[in-house]
């Protein structure tokens, strides 16, 4: 019953995978056969600093969305979970984004964010060049990001608010513990383990972000002087765009390194502060 799963697995995960760290060894142009090079491409791809530049920049993109969208998703989470008339309805709302395709969705913001004609600019009374300015650029794509992730986040957290006893909340109004200090005492501790995973999660998914710049920059991501020059949209124009899939191989195998230290780093930061079970004592 498991062999069809094994089976897409294996071809559309693992060997991939394998793929491309042996073509990271590799030159080639897609046309001609792969000319084995050994760590040429490694150590050309080290030593380059448009690549490690689009790492940074890649860095401080997750740093602008990823704490926002967490904490805008706990908040949205923290409003579903009273469970007012309409919550349904909104939750529906707010994930709509997250399903709808992000090349799309970057499009459409492109429009809204026009100079001129756009809706922002117009109820802004301004006709500010979002991006096209060096120092709005980035923090805009950020900003869309969240947008667009807020809803997927805040149903983790909704179902991490769900599943705490309604007891321990009791207990603590009777000990006279307020709102603050409920959230900050118990509800917080709590959903630690959800917190790492949207965590882990949505770095993971910051560093993979392609198509939503793409479609906010007119497909030109790195516009303007790069400041949106992403480590995704690098690795795609050294496959496709020059073509030399050795060297967008090496820069994959490269980010995969990087992503997977530093989820290592906060799984041994979670490892001693995440509370797993709970129970529903009467």
């Amino acid at each position: 019953m498991l062999l069809p799963s094994f089976i897409g697995v294996g071809l559309f995960l693992i060997v991939p995978v394998f793929a491309v760290l042996v073509l990271s060894f590799t030159e080639w142009n897609l046309i001609s056969p792969p000319h084995w090079v050994g760590f040429d491409n490694y150590i050309s791809i080290s030593s380059d600093p448009e690549f490690w530049r689009s790492i940074f920049t890649t860095a401080v993109f997750s740093v602008l969305a990823i704490p926002g969208a967490i904490v805008c998703g706990l908040l949205i989470a923290l409003g579903l979970n009273r469970r007012l008339p309409g919550s349904r309805f909104l939750q529906l709302c707010f994930v709509l984004p997250w399903i709808a395709a992000p090349l799309s969705l970057g499009i459409v913001w492109s429009w809204l964010l026009a100079p001129r004609t756009g809706l922002i600019n117009n109820v802004l009374g301004t006709t500010t060049a979002w991006m096209s300015n060096e120092s709005t650029a980035l923090p805009v794509v950020a900003f869309v990001y969240i947008w667009q992730n807020v809803g997927y986040i805040s149903l983790f957290f909704l179902a991490a608010l769900q599943a705490i006893p309604a007891s321990i909340y009791e207990a603590a109004v009777l000990d006279g513990a307020g709102a603050v200090r409920r959230l900050f005492s118990i509800t917080l501790p709590l959903i630690r383990p959800t917190t790492f995973f949207v965590l882990v999660t949505s770095l993971i998914g910051s560093f993979q972000v392609y198509d939503l710049v793409f479609g906010l920059t007119g497909g030109n991501p790195g516009y303007p002087s790069g400041t949106t020059d992403i480590i995704a949209a690098r690795i795609y124009s050294a496959a496709f765009t020059s073509p030399s899939i050795g060297e967008a191989s090496t820069m994959a195998v490269i980010l995969t390194i990087v992503v997977v230290a530093i989820t290592v780093a906060q799984q041994r930061y979670f490892r001693s502060r995440i509370t797993y079970e709970m129970s529903d004592e009467r």
